[in-house]
């Protein structure tokens, strides 16, 4: 993952959440970060199987869980098949092809405002708002559909 000077290291960030720096940490972080989209663990895994090879899918699942539990990564919406994480803390949305289930960014700038027309139910908090576009990339709509 390409540093900005103003971007915190991974030990910054580990240290600003409490979580404990490990290498087994620090590999599945910057690869994450260092990967094009929305990889799934399993793709995650695969790369950093290369690093360290005794490293089993179970932690690479559980760190990325860890990650996003302490907002260090983000987990796509679930609703695409099998978890999907991402780094990129910029606020933005995602078009989901119905077909291939690929994920791109979307500004948040390039999306009006969303709000709800009346307010949320009694004690619910809104934390943070998502929108998914789904339609048909165009890669899969030069394909015939099967």
């Amino acid at each position: 993952m390409q540093r900005r000077n103003d971007t915190p290291s991974f030990r910054e960030m580990c240290e600003h959440h409490g979580l404990a720096v490990t290498h087994q940490r620090q590999i599945i972080f910057e690869t994450l970060g260092e990967m094009r989209g929305h990889p799934s663990p399993e793709a995650v895994y695969d790369l950093v199987k290369e690093h360290i090879p005794s490293i089993s899918l179970a932690t690479v699942y559980k760190n990325l869980k860890t990650f996003e539990e302490h907002g260090l990564i983000r987990e796509v919406s679930p609703h695409h098949g099998s978890a999907r994480f991402e780094t990129n803390a910029v606020p933005h949305h995602h078009l989901v092809c119905l077909r291939c289930k690929a994920i791109m960014d979307v500004p948040e700038t390039d999306i009006g405002p969303v709000r709800l027309k009346k307010r949320a139910p009694e004690g619910f908090r809104i934390e943070r708002c998502n929108v998914e576009i789904f339609g048909v990339c165009g890669k899969c709509a030069k394909q015939p559909e099967s």
